[in-house]
């Protein structure tokens, strides 16, 4: 089977559109979406009814959350004060343009899917904001695919699409109680230290990121997904041309902050990063 998974649409009708007729030349027999329906893009409501018609399963992102939720920011890291400040006028702004069928859709939506030995989540198992960053570290990387079961992990919220190994190898674990240093020196006690070591195979794991449909954050305004084949286990990042063009004079049109429609151009995230480096923004 040919699985589709797509994820942080956030209101680009027409990424979507260019997308779905990509996956479908592909001959994907099933699509899954990882959230983030909404949020900065001018046409929420037709994603979310393009997505219900279609009947993709689908996790809840989140912006998905917080929309619902009522909240005007999230535990992200916003790049700089001004940047929270807009963040927060497209909070604001979605959540006056959403129709009252799409906030209700949102809210039901699951936080993670199962598909075999497939898991699929926004962010993370543990949170739809944690960011599964490519150089992650290992364990933490191998903690969070061990912790669905699944033998690959499928997220988005980073915007940038990767695909991680985590190749399969052996875990030893030991654990030593106070005073009992002198002792190992022996080699009796060593025998004993053996036996209380702890060994197991941790079998090859991935972490596949689909990207972003409508705002990616790899350097091009071009929309990302994949595509994976569950008899071969083959994983494509596919990235769409789409006319991006129509999309930022809809965010210009629409009032929402020009700045959304200059770093959807671009392919960038951090516009405005040099404002304040070291600024975080807080619920």
């Amino acid at each position: 089977m040919k699985l589709a998974v797509l994820s942080c649409i956030h209101g680009n009708y027409e990424a979507l559109n260019a997308v779905l007729s990509d996956i479908d030349h592909q001959n994907a027999d099933k699509i899954y979406c990882l959230g983030d329906l909404v949020g900065y893009g001018p046409h929420p409501n037709a994603v979310v009814e393009m997505i219900r018609s279609l009947d993709i399963p689908t996790c809840q992102g989140c912006w998905d959350e917080d929309i619902v939720e009522g909240l005007n920011a999230c535990e992200c890291s916003y790049p700089s004060v001004l940047a929270e400040k807009r963040g927060r006028l497209a909070h604001e702004w979605t959540q006056q343009t959403i129709h009252p069928e799409v906030r209700e859709y949102l809210a039901q939506l699951p936080l993670s899917l199962r598909h075999g030995d497939l898991c699929f989540v926004h962010g993370s198992p543990h949170s739809q904001h944690e960011y599964l960053l490519p150089n992650i570290n290992a364990f933490v990387a191998l903690e969070r695919v061990l912790s669905t079961g699944a033998n690959v992990l499928f997220c988005g919220h980073t915007h940038v699409p990767y695909i991680r190994q985590l190749e399969s190898g052996q875990l030893q674990v030991r654990v030593y109680s106070p005073g009992q240093e002198s002792a190992r020196e022996s080699a009796q006690e060593s025998a004993k230290e053996s036996s209380r070591t702890t060994k197991f195979d941790a079998p090859l794991k991935r972490i596949v990121n689909a990207g972003s449909v409508g705002e990616p954050r790899h350097g091009r305004p071009n929309a990302t997904y994949v595509l994976y084949d569950t008899d071969t286990e083959q994983v494509t990042l596919r990235e769409v041309e789409y006319d991006y063009h129509k999309t930022c004079a809809d965010i210009v049109a629409k009032g929402l902050s020009p700045i959304f429609a200059w770093r959807l151009a671009h392919g960038l995230e951090f516009a405005e990063r040099a404002d304040d480096p070291t600024h975080v923004c807080e619920r």
